[in-house]
């Protein structure tokens, strides 16, 4: 039986007469990173959006601990324990790098998580540093470059406390040694790094990466999305050699090394 965690159950998404995502159905279970992946313009964004709270989805279900949020607002969603981070990122640019995650730090769901957080400030630097940035903790956001913000847009997610953690291309933007450090970082929080003080273990995780080599070392699962409808599922090993994987990719064989 699956795991009853997360679920998505026929969701789908129109945009006047194109079809985004069409009838994708899936499930993530608590001990989980699944990758996410697909073409550009497969339906991944529209998909964690529907997820999110951020587009509602024309019919379809998103069920989170047993409990149906389709219609939740994207704050409730975060609320119930539920972080996402975006391909295009938006900080406060003109506050300081510590300020934009201390703004996670101060939601109610981060507010009850225990005597450490109590420290607002402790706990954003703590956020800083997991992903590597701390020393610039008192730079206007506006200074920081891409692979940065990708970096800070980590930070706030994990600063909410989240069970379930939805990462849009965290390599985006970075090099092979930034790539491999945040790799080695989202694999450390999963297992119950610094940020998984609310429950024994870290947040379950649907990571959207185009690096597929990288993506495919760290995730239990895949599933595969073209032209807004679930493709394939697997493991990383099952994908790279799916015939209908590897045509969406234009024949090419998906990298797991």
């Amino acid at each position: 039986m699956a795991d009853t965690f997360f679920q998505v159950e026929g969701l789908t998404k129109h945009f006047g007469g194109l079809v985004a995502v069409k009838d994708v159905s899936f499930h993530i279970g608590r001990e989980e990173i699944v990758g996410l992946i697909g073409p550009n313009g497969a339906g991944k964004t529209t998909l964690i959006h529907c997820i999110l709270g951020i587009l509602k989805p024309d019919s379809g279900k998103v069920i989170f601990k047993g409990k149906d949020i389709t219609r939740k607002r994207a704050w409730e969603v975060v609320q119930m324990g539920m972080a996402g981070t975006f391909q295009v990122v938006k900080p406060f640019r003109r506050l300081p790098i510590i300020a934009n995650v201390m703004v996670g730090c101060l939601s109610p769901r981060a507010k009850k998580s225990g005597e450490w957080v109590k420290r607002v400030e402790v706990k954003a630097r703590d956020a800083l540093e997991f992903v590597g940035i701390s020393d610039m903790a008192l730079e206007p956001a506006s200074v920081l470059s891409h692979g940065d913000l990708k970096r800070l847009e980590v930070a706030r997610a994990i600063a909410t406390e989240p069970e379930l953690l939805i990462l849009d291309e965290p390599f985006g933007g970075l090099s092979p040694a930034e790539t491999e450090l945040m790799a080695k970082s989202v694999q450390r929080l999963h297992k119950g790094g610094r940020f998984g003080r609310l429950h024994s273990e870290g947040p379950a995780m649907l990571i959207i990466e185009h690096k597929l080599s990288e993506l495919m070392k760290i995730v239990d699962r895949v599933i595969v999305l073209n032209f807004g409808e679930l493709l394939a599922q697997g493991t990383p090993a099952e994908i790279a050699k799916d015939p209908k994987v590897i045509e969406a990719y234009t024949g090419k064989e998906v990298l797991i090394a």
